[in-house]
């Protein structure tokens, strides 16, 4: 199958070329041209811009079309059009963060979507992300006249990722030591492996799927616990681990999901099913999940394939963290 990718050149992008090339299909490329200029070298690569400069999609036909790079409504409408008649299947990369809210754990497909207060904006960089994420869904559903496959992973994890929210646990952990954790232990942790979320959608292009999927796993949740202790048998490291209470961490002005990436406290009700999203559909038509233990040492492997020194974007720094541990462990002693 010849099947076009919006993006490419990044992270999911990334894996599904990848994964393409692989399984004998053709990717070609669309994008700016901006972003790893020289990877895929004997893939096509289409020039355009999203916005206004779609003239490399004329005249032009595929089989499907992967939207990896649609944040914006109005643009995402755009390719929509354009592309509607010049294939069969559009899928759209989504996320879990259409959802309303997640005040309930087991969340399926089914659940409400969020609405924007202010349909007109395009700032997609903050609490508006996942509004305008079902919006674009909107959109395509609206102006794209074929099979339409719409994708909602959670927190996508593994090589290439750009944000080292995942990446910053195999990282500290293997540094050795004690690290700092949040507390409990068994607090549950949802994620998919990049590569698992790329061959799930390749195949379902390829069985002329349609409709929506929640994409995550693993098959029953994570703990924090697992992951860490996969960190560290992936690092062969002597790291351990303190598990700090969440009252202290939140006095102390430690942000979740920066600060400690994953951490999302379990006293906050309002993200009860964060990590509780409903997958059966995905699983039962066929989503296969790596174990975390390879996950968590092939990511190692490619962070120790980044120049030294690389700044993780994300993560509190060491001598931030030792203070916090001198700190709670006197509070525990006193």
């Amino acid at each position: 199958m010849k099947i076009l990718i919006l993006g490419g050149k990044r992270f999911l992008g990334i894996a599904l070329v990848e994964a393409l090339l692989k399984a004998g299909h053709t990717p070609v490329l669309f994008n700016r041209g901006l972003t790893n200029p020289d990877l895929f070298p004997k893939v096509t690569n289409l020039i355009g811009d999203r916005d206004g400069n779609l003239e490399a999609l004329k005249r032009r036909k595929w089989d499907a079309v992967i939207d990896t790079s649609g944040f914006v409504p109005r643009v995402t409408r755009q390719s929509a059009q354009m592309l509607s008649g010049k294939c069969e299947t559009y899928v759209f990369i989504s996320s879990v963060s259409v959802y309303q809210d997640f005040r309930t754990p087991d969340i399926p497909e089914t659940y409400p979507l969020a609405h924007l207060d202010d349909p007109s904006t395009e700032d997609y960089s903050g609490d508006d992300y996942g509004s305008l994420k079902a919006l674009c869904e909107y959109e395509i559903q609206q102006a794209f006249d074929g099979k339409v496959l719409v994708m909602r992973p959670g927190l996508i994890v593994g090589p290439n990722d750009p944000t080292d929210r995942f990446s910053y646990w195999p990282w500290r952990v293997s540094l050795g030591g004690r690290v700092l954790a949040p507390s409990p232990p068994s607090a549950n942790l949802q994620f998919i492996d990049v590569r698992d979320l790329a061959a799930f959608i390749i195949n379902r292009i390829e069985v002329g799927s349609e409709g929506v999927y929640n994409v995550t796993g693993p098959r029953k949740p994570a703990t924090f616990g697992s992951l860490l202790v996969a960190c560290r048998e992936a690092a062969l490291s002597d790291a351990r681990f303190v598990w700090v209470d969440e009252p202290f961490l939140l006095r102390e002005g430690v942000m979740p999901w920066s600060d400690l990436p994953l951490w999302v406290p379990s006293t906050n009700p309002a993200f009860t099913g964060f990590y509780n999203i409903n997958n059966s559909k995905a699983l039962k038509d066929g989503l296969s999940i790596r174990p975390l233990s390879q996950t968590v040492s092939e990511t190692l492997a490619w962070l120790k394939t980044r120049p030294p020194n690389t700044k993780l974007k994300v993560g509190i720094d060491i001598a931030t963290e030792t203070k916090l541990l001198i700190k709670y462990q006197k509070e525990q002693s006193a």
